[in-house]
């Protein structure tokens, strides 16, 4: 079988890792056809714009991408290229399954969770204006419809994965109308799902939770900027940025990328850990139909982290990029 798919190397040391990982799929024989676009910094020396027209129609056409990642200015320059992207295309979900993998010493070892994450509103939308000099205003956008289906996603894929709880973080407490508009609409979605365990946390006593018994949550059903934040510490569970996958999902279409930032201080070195976008792939593949290639791919990766002989400084080794690719392409081979 084989397969096109759009692919956005990014910037920093993206195209170093995405190098990597088609190079890890190629190697186990997975067929696919890359069409090549530039997204961000690269993108706007080319054309002028950080998301050209030309990328957009790819992703539609194809439906499916892998993304490197693409740096966003801090307090100045252009706005987020990923919040564009998922706003283009209505990529609603943000899916982060957060786990431990076989060789990666953490501070847990009963790590596993699935993030979902509203995608498309709330203060990260980043609709803000300046009211008068010195004063600012952003705009907590919460709707009855996008809350609707992202708890139908939840529930959907905790069924479809076997898993038996969905629980809701909010902060309704403080925030009655969007937040309790939020927790409202997931409370009605919950009683379609009898089969499922429902239940609710606040944010920040969700934040202790996790990092005193990760164990005690299976999927976890978040508005936009929470999810940004609880992600990014369940990702700290397990090893950091550089292990877990992530992917943005529409009604037919779906953007695999890594959850890490650019890291333009290694950029170009060949040192950067390319595990992450890996795993994204690997979501990638299971939903192109693919699961025996991604479940050999998965099973070398593991091999290769337990053996330990071969790893990027990140996780104690000296590899490069690379040859921890290679590496990984030699075990899926044996």
């Amino acid at each position: 079988m084989s397969h096109t798919v759009t692919l956005i190397p990014g910037d920093g040391i993206g195209p170093e890792v995405t190098a990597a990982v088609v190079r890890i799929l190629d190697g186990a024989g997975v067929r696919i056809e890359w069409d090549r676009h530039d997204a961000g910094i690269t993108a706007v020396e080319k054309t002028g714009e950080t998301l050209p027209a030309s990328l957009l129609d790819s992703i539609r056409r194809h439906r499916i991408a892998l993304k490197g990642p693409v740096t966003t200015p801090v307090g100045e320059g252009f706005t987020s290229v990923n919040v564009a992207l998922r706003k283009a295309l209505d990529l609603y979900v943000n899916l982060r399954p957060v786990s431990n993998l076989d060789g990666v010493k953490s501070r847990f070892e009963d790590v596993d969770l699935v993030i979902v994450r509203e995608n498309t509103e709330d203060l990260y939308a980043g609709l803000e204006h300046v009211v008068v000099p010195g004063v600012v205003e952003s705009l907590k956008i919460i709707t009855e419809r996008a809350s609707r289906r992202i708890a139908a996603f939840a529930f959907t894929h905790a069924r479809e994965h076997g898993r038996r709880r969905v629980t809701a973080i909010h902060k309704a407490n403080i925030m009655k109308l969007s937040d309790g508009l939020f927790l409202e609409t997931c409370r009605a979605v919950a009683k379609d799902w009898p089969d499922i365990t429902y239940d609710e946390r606040i944010v920040d006593a969700a934040c202790m939770s996790l990092v005193m018994k990760p164990s005690q949550f299976d999927v976890l059903l978040l508005p936009n900027l929470y999810g940004d934040i609880v992600s990014d510490l369940a990702a700290g569970l397990v090893g950091g940025l550089g292990l877990v996958p992530g992917a943005n999902l529409g009604e037919r279409i779906g953007v695999f990328e890594a959850v890490h930032g650019s890291a333009p201080d290694i950029a170009g070195k060949n040192i950067a850990n390319p595990t992450a976008l890996l795993m994204s792939a690997l979501m990638m593949l299971r939903a192109l139909g693919e699961s025996d290639a991604a479940g050999r791919i998965r099973a070398a990766l593991g091999r290769v982290l337990v053996d330990g002989r071969v790893r990027t400084r990140d996780l104690g080794g000296s590899a490069t990029t690379m040859e921890f690719a290679e590496e990984i392409v030699r075990v899926v081979r044996a």
